[in-house]
């Protein structure tokens, strides 16, 4: 049987462990072939051209074949674009990663969440701290919607009915979006919610989830964190814990 060979596919390195002395197992997400391992042979040498380029949050392009489960990358170069982010900015990446290493399942493709995750990748490494936290709720919302774990947000999940523009409603884990109740600690209005969902379907998804998001990233981001949470079965993420960590210092 032929070996099946992809060249020059672009991709991101998720995360990286050792796989002996001179070898590493990669996660990364590819825009034609989802998430994927590969092993990468010999890039701990000193010498190895793999070395300085199998960095989280850079676009490479990557050139691999195999039939196994884990491929062998034969070839990885670096597009350039943008520097590595830093600081808060490079936790936010981390966390991205994270979230893909727990909801994505292997070789299923999502071409357009690549393209958005290239985009707030670009967003991360630029200097413009004001619109991360907005970023990163439209990430979130792009995922879930791209994964079939979010409802549609102008109506209510269980009846069907449209959401009143005054009335306040939650999103919860196993009732979607329903009438916020005593025990709902955050929500949204009928039309902000509306707003997100017309933000969503536009051709321009993530540039205008962006804008939704800016006006109401405060109330959303519990919303979507207690979503996230249930769907990857923890109760705290370790890029979350490792930022609260990092802040009580």
């Amino acid at each position: 049987m032929a070996t099946k060979r992809i060249s020059e596919e672009p991709a991101y390195v998720l995360h990286r462990y050792d796989w002996s002395e001179t070898s590493l197992i990669l996660e990364v997400f590819t825009r034609h072939h989802g998430r994927i391992a590969l092993v990468a042979k010999g890039a701990k040498r000193p010498t190895s051209s793999f070395r300085p380029i199998l960095l989280p949050l850079q676009p490479l392009r990557l050139s691999y074949g195999g039939e196994s489960e884990v491929r062998t990358l034969k070839s990885a170069e670096w597009v350039g674009g943008h520097v590595m982010p830093t600081g808060e900015a490079l936790l936010s990446g981390y966390y991205l990663n994270e979230l893909l290493l727990q909801l994505l399942a292997r070789d299923d493709a999502h071409p357009a969440l690549f393209d958005v995750y290239a985009q707030v990748v670009q967003v991360l490494a630029s200097e413009h701290t004001e619109v991360l936290e907005a970023a990163l709720r439209s990430f979130e919302l792009l995922l879930l919607r791209e994964i079939g774990l979010l409802p549609q947000l102008d109506r209510q999940t269980l009846t069907l009915a449209p959401l009143d523009e005054a009335t306040v409603y939650a999103l919860v884990p196993e009732g979607g979006l329903r009438t916020r109740g005593p025990g709902d600690r955050a929500g949204l209005s009928g039309a902000q919610w509306r707003a997100l969902q017309q933000a969503l379907e536009t051709g321009a998804p993530f540039t205008d989830t962006l804008r939704a998001c800016a006006a109401v990233m405060g109330e959303l981001k519990p919303l979507l964190r207690t979503l996230l949470h249930y769907h990857c079965g923890v109760s705290t993420l370790r890029t979350r814990q490792m930022m609260v960590d990092l802040q009580s210092l």
